[in-house]
Formats: structure tokens, sequence, C-alpha cells
């Protein structure tokens, strides 16, 4: 299996001039540093022991912030890598101030690219987030002898299905992961069935609060807000966008001073979403755009990076999406918004969420809707009868604090 797998990426590799132009065009790449994911590295390997951290975009980054931090302090690392697949993932990094840490993005998965790539960088210890499994990269760090871990490893329902068809290769592959840490009940499962080694519960890493420090809003935004009511979409996919404009054009009938921030997961999107919102006839501002914000705006589309947080501390309801799309279904981490004391509205489809989300909505802290009709009667009966209780705060962050602990405990572990 290994050599159609191998096969097919060096196709992939004689082509791959061709895609990165593509998505250069699309502005899915970087101009400047596409080169990367090539092995022709933009940083220099330090002297001493470097840790690598593999996240695919920004909610992986997200979650091992916190670790990072900490671990900058231990004198034991000179480096930490960090490697991403998206451009939005290294853009929300470039706002960060490490001491210590670095990005790269992640090489394709090519035999030779990743062998060149594990030269270059030679890491004592190799860390994968969440469901990152490349099997080329994979086989080559055990080749070397390299210590290879998984962490926060979810494996849902779906995936499952789709690595049970894989059999023996599947089973091969989670094998080579020195250990394992599922983020649920549900992944350890499922990595039992695969085969993986040495499986261990830690909790839910994106349960520890971030301490990502954000600029501040604007002073002429909060003139603008000041008399304003307001709710979110955040993290929306095809289709949400629309659904929550018709929403929020039907509540304007009763709260005339109602805003919506509105936050796509995929800031490249902009344009399509507003030739889609112009339909609706209302007042757009887009964030970026150097230009006074209209008083009559009533929906504030937001097309920038790292700053999601800063609209939950001033939004009173939000609907986290990817749950009510037809396609890229599964959820977005409604937790930063739970911390904010945000009312959260959710679709259905939260499979990669679902542990967090069954959490919050006994707590009465987040609520399911099936459909459009339902999304606009919750939304009604939350600007009425907006309740929210700041406790929620201290229980995450109770839960948090313990689960950082554990996977301090168990990296450090592998780094002495």
């Amino acid at each position: 299996m290994i050599y159609i797998y191998r096969f097919f990426l060096n196709i992939i590799l004689i082509i791959s001039p061709l895609i990165i132009l593509i998505r250069l065009i699309n502005k899915k790449e970087d101009p400047k540093r596409f080169l990367e994911k090539f092995t022709i590295f933009s940083k220099i390997r330090k002297k001493g022991k470097l840790i690598w951290f593999h996240t695919v975009s920004v909610g992986e980054l997200k979650s091992v912030l916190p670790l990072l931090k900490r671990l900058e302090k231990d004198k034991n690392i000179s480096q930490i890598l960090i490697t991403s697949s998206t451009l939005s993932s290294s853009r929300m990094f470039y706002n960060l101030k490490f001491k210590k840490t670095i990005h790269q993005f992640f090489p394709i998965d090519n035999n030779f690219i990743t062998k060149r790539f594990l030269k270059y960088w030679s890491p004592d210890l190799a860390i994968f987030v969440d469901s990152e499994i490349w099997p080329n990269m994979l086989k080559n760090l055990k080749k070397k002898n390299i210590k290879r871990i998984l962490i926060n490893a979810r494996i849902s329902k779906r995936s499952f299905k789709k690595w049970k068809i894989l059999g023996s290769f599947a089973k091969d592959l989670f094998q080579t992961f020195n250990f394992c840490y599922p983020q649920n009940q549900e992944s350890k499962e499922h990595l039992k069935k695969i085969g993986a080694f040495n499986i261990k519960f830690l909790g839910n890493i994106k349960f520890i609060q971030n301490e990502i420090n954000q600029n501040s809003l604007e002073k002429n935004f909060k003139r603008f807000i000041k008399s304003k009511n307001v709710w979110g979409a955040i993290s929306t996919h095809p289709g949400e966008e629309k659904i929550c404009a018709e929403i929020h054009l039907s509540l304007l009938k009763k709260y005339k001073n109602l805003l919506l921030i509105l936050i796509p997961r995929h800031t490249n999107r902009i344009n399509d979403i507003k030739k889609e919102l112009i339909n609706f006839d209302q007042y757009i501002h887009v964030r970026s755009e150097k230009k006074p914000i209209n008083k009559n705006t009533k929906i504030y589309l937001v097309d920038t990076y790292g700053e999601t947080d800063l609209f939950f501390e001033i939004s009173k309801i939000v609907f986290m999406g990817k749950s009510l799309s037809k396609i890229n279904l599964g959820g977005q981490n409604p937790l930063e918004a739970a911390r904010k004391n945000c009312i959260i509205l959710h679709g259905p489809k939260v499979s990669n969420f679902n542990e967090i989300y069954n959490y919050l909505d006994k707590q009465k802290i987040s609520i399911s809707v099936k459909n459009k009709n339902q999304f606009l009667n919750k939304m009604m009966f939350l600007l009425k009868n907006k309740s929210n209780s700041k406790k929620i705060q201290n229980k995450l962050n109770k839960i948090g604090t313990q689960i950082l602990k554990l996977n301090l405990k168990e990296i450090r572990s592998f780094i002495k």
C-alpha cells in the first residue's frame, strides 16, 4: 500500500508547480514562502534540542499555544518548530511573540522531500496534533528513530470507517507512534480498534485557555457599537452566511439597532460573500476597508486574522459555523466563545466537537438548532431573554489547567 501511495505522491509532485500556481492566483499560498513545502527553508536550525509540532491549520495551532508558552521556558529545549499547511495559520503565527518558536510550512509528503526535511531539522521529538497522519513522514521518522507522539488525537466515527477500509496499512501507520493521546473516549476506542500502541487519555487540549495577547478594538469602532445590540456568526462556511443574513434581516424588523458580526472561516471567500449578501439590500462594512463606518451598517464583515476573540467580547450571542452548511460539516470549537460568556447557537452537525458541545449544551451555554426556522425562533427568544452564567469560565479554566499539566508532563518525559 505504501508503494501505491508513494506512486500517487510522485505524480502530485510532478504537477505540483501547476497546483501551487493556481493556489497562488487564488491567494491560498504565500508567494514568498511556498517553497518551504519543497524543503527550501526560510529559517535556520539552531544547535541543541529541537521539538517539532505539526498542526494543520488555525484551530490546531491555537490549541497548542499554551503548551508552546510553557515549553519555551524549558532550558533543555533550544528551538521549537511549528509546521502547518494553511496560509491563515501562518498569518496567525506571524502576530504572536515567541523567542524560541519558529514557523515553517509542512512539506509535501513525498518520500524524498520528507527525508530532506528530517535531515535539515533533525527533531528530537515529533508531535503530531489532532488527526495529522502523513505516511511518508511517519515512516521516515521511525527509520531515523525520532520519537513520535500524536496528541489530542481525533478519530471520529466517520474517519474511523475510512481508516478501517485501509486495514493493515492503517494499523501500521498508527503503530509508528510511540504514544497516542486521544482527545475523547470515542477516539480512544477507535485507536484501540485500529491497533495503535500505548494509548493514554489526558483530555482535550482545546479546553486549555489560550493566553494570546491581542490588541483592543479601535476607538471609532467602539463608538459605533456603543448603541448596538451585537450578535456574531463565527467561522462560517458556504451557505451559512446566507442563512445568517436572512435571519438577521428578519430580526431587524423588531430590533432596529441589531448588528451582525460575520467572520467567515476562510477570508479568501470575502468577495463571494459580499456578492451574495448584496442581494439583501443591507449596509455592509468590510473590516479591512480603510473608510469610516456608515452609521447604518447592519453587517460588519471581518476579513482579518487572529481577532475573533475581540469580537466574542462584544457579542451577546454567537452562531458557530461549519454546523449548518451542506458541505464541510463537523463544527468549530466553541470554547473560546463560552469563555467570553456568549450564548452559543450551532447546527446539528458538530461531530468534530461532540464531547464539548454535549458539555456546553448540558450547562445551557450552547443550543442546537436543526434548521433556519428554529435558528430564528431561538434568536428571537435569546434577544428577549438573554442570560448566561460567568461561572462557566471558572469551570472551563479548571478543566483546562489540569489537561495542560498532564500534557506538559508527558511531553517533558520524552524530552528528558
